[in-house]
């Protein structure tokens, strides 16, 4: 699977022509699935966001509402219930999973439990485009700074990549670099703090940062 890691979406125009690159053609000619599973796990999320999504009203325009082909939804909770004979083939055929925002550890739980995150190996040409916790979720770990469904067990998510990552850098007072430096120095692992205007790029194992904004690399 090529990951596309951002923060608020695909803001301008690198982050833009990126996801067309690992696509290999344009987002008009590509199908789409949103997936709202992580807004569920977090308080400050509900109905209203989840209908904004998936109809690609303009708070989502930087996701769902970039002019896909197609545009489905993957509701992941629901998945258990249908059976993989159902749903693995609406994954298989989609171009690129739209993966939004909430709480990670939420969205880790239902990846493992509906099945998708063992089916992701077998994806080599889809695109992940993760916002806020929809790539976080693709971390080791997040950190309990970012942890907001009450069941989480800790802060541990999938780690299909190596580094962690701070998101909305700038964007809120609690997620100044001093956040990000406090928290990095906790994480255990490599990280990245990212503002809306920057998306790590992963194809191959190979890590690219696209920005037209601020971004910070930490060391261990």
């Amino acid at each position: 699977m090529k990951l596309l890691l951002t923060s608020g979406g695909v803001t301008n125009a690198g982050i833009h022509a990126a996801l067309e690159r690992m696509l290999g053609k344009p987002v008009a000619e590509s199908r789409a699935l949103c997936i709202p599973t992580a807004q569920w796990g977090h308080p400050s999320c509900g109905p209203g966001g989840v209908r904004g999504l998936i109809a690609a009203e303009p708070d989502f325009r930087f996701l769902t509402g970039l002019g896909w082909a197609s545009l489905g939804v993957l509701e992941l909770t629901a998945l258990p219930t249908i059976g993989a004979e159902r749903w693995v083939p609406w994954v298989q055929e989609a171009d690129v999973l739209l993966v939004d925002g909430g709480d990670a550890t939420y969205l880790s739980h239902w990846m493992r439990e509906s099945g998708l995150a063992g089916l992701l190996p077998s994806l080599p040409d889809t695109v992940w485009v993760g916002v806020s916790a929809g790539s976080m979720v693709m971390t080791p770990r997040i950190g309990s700074w970012f942890v907001e469904w009450p069941a989480a067990p800790d802060d541990r998510t999938l780690g299909i990549v190596d580094f962690a990552i701070f998101p909305h850098l700038d964007a809120f007072p609690s997620n100044t670099l001093a956040h990000a430096e406090r928290w990095a120095a906790g994480i255990g692992c490599p990280a990245y703090a990212i503002d809306e205007q920057t998306a790590i790029a992963v194809v191959d194992g190979a890590v690219e940062v696209v920005s037209e904004g601020r971004w910070v690399r930490f060391g261990r």
